[in-house]
């Protein structure tokens, strides 16, 4: 079980300090696979790296009852210089495997990978693609009973992201996930229950779906076109985020087509690339004419 108590977490910038979290009180039950929903930059990474201990709240607390894992696939804290076997073995040891279990990891990642001999060449030869499958074997290797994912299953080509997906579900009924994921199609496969962050709030859903139908029903108020912002700046930034949901849409789409998802599905999802085509063209119609507007006010006053 993990406890989020009373949470709050912003960042200092020239921006300001605006809460990115807060208020944030959830139970988390042991055995219960979450999936967190959201926009972007509405604190899924965030919640993700606090939950892992990467990070620290600004008020509140995370208690941890049970063993859980860093970002899955994060590769961030590994030696360059080192190679990709002495990489495996350091953390190996660090997590307090003995000899026999240090083999077994430096196997597993070896096999996993398959990035032949290059595991025994330094870190800093690899591409990304080479990192993402040493990092993401190496965080799966061991028995943690949460796992944390932030988008692990979208790295690599199509065949790797299958083995990746793969990888997860076996760990399921094991151990349990809590995972960020664009693709909807990964989050219903993988998770039961649901966490929907919006304006810095957490609203539990004990379905997934559930959550999934909310965010859908946020994100289709929101572009139906009858709140548009009257500023340019944040004109541009709802286009930007119209982009974004595009994009997710599309992915969503793509991943169904590939799972050969239920006909239902596929055309359910089609509809929402459809509908976030039409919010994007809306959007950037809006700031062009606000734009325009903008222009036409300072020849005026010049």
């Amino acid at each position: 079980m993990i406890e989020i108590k009373n949470l709050y977490k912003r960042y200092h910038n020239h921006h300001g300090s605006d809460w990115v979290l807060k208020d944030i009180n959830l139970i988390i039950p042991k055995g219960v696979s979450v999936g967190l929903i959201g926009a972007n930059g509405a604190g899924k990474s965030t919640l993700l790296r606090l939950i892992a201990g990467m990070d620290t709240p600004e008020r509140g607390e995370v208690i941890r009852h049970t063993r859980v894992s860093w970002p899955v696939g994060l590769s961030g804290g590994m030696q360059s210089n080192m190679t990709g076997r002495q990489n495996v073995k350091f953390v190996a040891r660090v997590q307090g495997s003995g000899s026999e279990e240090v083999a077994r990891i430096i196997k597993f990642v070896e096999d996993f990978a398959e990035i032949g001999e290059a595991f025994d060449e330094p870190i800093r030869t690899y591409s990304s693609g080479m990192r993402s499958r040493i990092s993401f074997g190496l965080s799966l290797a061991f028995d943690f009973d949460v796992y944390i994912s932030d988008e692990a299953t979208a790295v690599g080509d199509r065949s790797f992201k299958a083995k990746a997906k793969e990888l997860f579900e076996s760990k399921v009924g094991q151990s349990s996930l809590i995972m960020v994921s664009h693709s909807e199609g990964i989050l219903k496969d993988l998770c039961q229950a649901g966490v929907y962050l919006k304006h810095g709030t957490a609203h539990w859903y004990d379905d997934v779906n559930e959550a999934i139908a909310a965010y859908h029903v946020d994100v289709d108020a929101k572009n139906d076109g009858t709140a548009l912002p009257t500023d340019v700046p944040s004109a541009r930034k709802h286009l930007q985020e119209c982009h974004q949901v595009l994009k997710a849409a599309q992915e969503n789409l793509a991943d169904y087509q590939e799972r050969q998802a239920p006909q239902q599905d596929i055309a359910i999802a089609k509809q929402e690339v459809q509908k976030a085509v039409k919010a994007s063209k809306i959007a950037r119609e809006h700031l062009e004419m606000l734009e325009e507007q903008q222009r036409k006010a300072k020849r005026k006053s010049a």
